[in-house]
């Protein structure tokens, strides 16, 4: 009777320090990444099928501008090989290069935005200011998911290096790192556009 007694009194103590030592929080934390990765996938996605509209809108206007209208097709064709699951989110070298392909996308569509200086009659083109309108609203979607994301592996990583969390995250799950997205390198460069319609 006394050992039950005991083990009764025992049982919510050691309740308490397992909870304690993230086997809820942990897991909890790794499917706010996940969740968040899965927001920002679903805008990479927005923007990688408007972009095929957006290109046929173009054209039809600046049959000379060709090299744009292949560098954006390319990248986006580049962009979606490059794949990255939840499952590879603690490995640097992938989420750099799906980082890296995202960011020849991005200023692969800079020229084709600005197309619409240079031929007059595009800028008037209703498909085409609507297209532009979402791809941008997507760009703001992409930055304000990243943040989320980033916030969310923030969150994540202190919690697997604290303590007492610290001890769940490594006995019981084998926790690593969550890798953050960075901006590229090639981001803190304007690109140049030129569509030399004076000649």
């Amino acid at each position: 009777m006394t050992a039950l007694r005991r083990f009764g009194l025992l049982a919510p103590l050691v309740a308490f320090s397992l909870a304690g030592c993230g086997l809820n929080s942990v897991p909890t934390a790794e499917e706010q990444v996940n969740a968040q990765w899965a927001n920002l996938q679903a805008d990479y996605q927005r923007r990688a099928d408007l972009i095929p509209n957006l290109v046929n809108t173009v054209k039809g206007y600046a049959k000379q501008e060709s090299s744009v209208l292949i560098a954006v097709t390319q990248a986006r064709a580049d962009a979606g090989r490059v794949q990255l699951n939840a499952s590879d989110l603690d490995d640097p070298a992938k989420v750099k290069a799906f980082n890296e392909a995202q960011g020849r996308l991005t200023q692969a569509i800079i020229p084709l935005q600005r197309l619409q200086e240079a031929y007059p009659d595009l800028k008037s083109n209703q498909n085409f200011l609507a297209l532009q309108d979402q791809l941008e609203g997507t760009e703001n979607r992409i930055n304000a998911s990243r943040r989320d994301y980033n916030e969310a592996v923030r969150g994540y990583n202190t919690r697997i290096r604290t303590f007492p969390d610290a001890i769940g995250a490594k006995i019981f799950y084998g926790a690593r790192p969550k890798v953050p997205f960075e901006a590229a390198a090639a981001a803190q460069t304007a690109p140049s556009v030129d569509f030399n319609t004076a000649g």
